[in-house]
């Protein structure tokens, strides 16, 4: 089978031919049909992501696919159509994978839906509904809300109820997130981002996958009781906070690593991705995917994410 295989840390990944095994106990085979790219593929490739896998390894951490064949003690069956957190191993045209990542797919979804599904609108409703506790009529502030988590986070946001200020870089992306369900949007390379977000009447919540200027600047923006979650740096930095502001306005600082949560709590995972999916399934939620290219073209769709070209989700696509 052919898979995108990274040798080494800060190599570049390349496509190779891999035998592929039979499935082991509890494991699924899946013939894989998408793929969807996640910033912390960026950061496995330098070496820098918490859970990067020991090389070597394929890449992809989300896909979906169908069932191909099944190992001992699996009661899914061949033909199910699932969508799979890998971690790792999803880049390929197909692959062996524990039945307890897979999770069946609703008749109306694509495999690219399914793709670009689970860790960024899943990622935003933990964040949202468990750690910020987000309430209707409070105002969530959304940094890089034109990505591929930031804009399931304004998507989420609407939909429990809050209104939701809107920051990304230019005029094309600032419309995605308005289309999202922003009621305000603003440049995120507004010079004085404190001032803007407080001239809307500041935050009750900050969503941060930017990081850097912009994440310390939202944050000066909370009011008093306001809670700021830390997604992400995907601008290259790790925001400086000013605990002294988190004292004196009793402010609380939430991170969240979605996959975290597999070994933390894996009951919430299920039950967020259930409510997700049951949402998906009503109506409620469209992935949004900016861009599609063949497994033969996987770099150049992980290098359009690395320049931030892309809004919401980029897919690759491989057979199915």
């Amino acid at each position: 089978m052919r898979a995108l295989h990274l040798a080494a840390p800060k190599t570049e990944p390349r496509l190779v031919e891999l035998p592929l095994t039979d499935p082991g106990p509890g494991e699924l085979q899946i013939e894989i049909a998408a793929c969807g790219l996640n910033f912390a593929d960026l950061l496995m490739i330098e070496g820098k992501y918490q859970d990067t896998p020991a090389t070597p390894f394929v890449m992809g951490m989300e896909l979906a696919g169908t069932v191909i064949a099944t190992g001992p003690g699996t009661t899914t069956p061949k033909g199910t159509r699932v969508a799979v957190f890998a971690g790792q191993g999803g880049l390929a045209e197909a692959g062996n994978f524990p039945e307890s990542r897979c999770t069946p797919l609703p008749d109306t979804m694509g495999f690219d839906q399914a793709a670009a599904f689970q860790i960024a609108y899943g990622t935003s409703h933990v964040a949202l509904e468990t750690r910020a506790r987000l309430a209707p009529g409070e105002t969530l502030v959304v940094l890089g809300a034109a990505g591929g988590v930031g804009l399931t986070a304004v998507e989420i946001g609407k939909r429990m109820g809050a209104r939701v200020i809107a920051l990304a870089r230019g005029a094309e992306k600032l419309a995605v997130a308005r289309a999202a369900g922003a009621d305000v949007t603003i440049d995120s390379e507004t010079p004085d981002l404190k001032a803007a977000i407080k001239a809307e009447g500041g935050a009750d919540a900050v969503y941060d996958a930017l990081g850097g200027a912009a994440g310390e600047a939202a944050f000066r923006a909370l009011k008093p009781g306001g809670r700021f979650l830390v997604i992400g740096f995907a601008a290259g930095g790790v925001p400086v906070l000013p605990l002294n502001h988190a004292l004196v306005k009793n402010l609380e600082i939430h991170g969240l690593y979605w996959g975290g949560y597999l070994d933390l709590a894996p009951g919430i995972l299920t039950g967020s991705m259930a409510t997700l999916f049951q949402w998906f399934a009503e109506g409620g939620l469209r992935p949004h995917i900016s861009a599609r290219f063949p497994l033969e073209q996987a770099t150049e769709a992980l290098e359009m994410l690395r320049t931030r070209r892309s809004t919401g989700k980029v897919v690759v696509t491989i057979g199915g």
